[in-house]
């Protein structure tokens, strides 16, 4: 079993050294199937070129440390995208601001998906103004401008949602 502690802590040592932050590393799959998937990411946005970095220094520290012991793997380093997923405090302080979709794990005034802007997060808790595309919203889906309080270990699920 490998000691996917060991393999986030060496991930985001290198993508510190290359400027960016660790979002995210997870192994999955079995046998020779087996990918570990690292995302990063930095304020100005990741170029092909930190990846390839990042990817190189990356590969040669997990094989030289044995930190993925079992054979092979193919190690995957890319950006979160433009939909990225928020997870963490620091994601949505850093993207208070931005337009996201998000689920909810309990019902909050009777809905569990929300899309809206982010208008801010503190203590553990966001506030986000609702928007509609839609005339009418789904059931169980909320009408635009409402502001809604959420707190961060009830959501299951948020993405960014671009804005081009």
């Amino acid at each position: 079993m490998a000691d996917t502690g060991k393999i986030h802590q060496i991930a985001e040592r290198v993508a510190r050294t290359h400027g960016c932050e660790l979002v995210e590393a997870e192994l999955k799959g079995g046998g020779k199937a087996r990918t570990l998937r690292v995302t990063i990411d930095k304020p100005e946005g990741v170029a092909h070129e930190d990846c390839a970095n990042v990817s190189r220094e990356l590969s040669t520290i997990l094989d030289v440390e044995e930190a993925v012991p079992g054979g092979s793997y193919t190690l995957e380093v890319s950006s979160p995208g433009l939909d990225r997923n928020l997870s963490r405090p620091e994601d949505f302080e850093r993207f208070t601001g931005s337009r996201m979709k998000l689920m909810t794990r309990e019902p909050v005034n009777g809905n569990r998906h929300f899309e809206g802007r982010l208008e801010s997060f503190s203590q553990g808790k966001l506030t986000l103004e609702t928007i509609s595309g839609k005339k009418k919203p789904k059931p169980g889906h909320a009408h635009s401008g409402q502001k809604i309080e959420i707190d961060l270990a009830n959501i299951e699920k948020a993405n960014l949602v671009p804005e081009i």
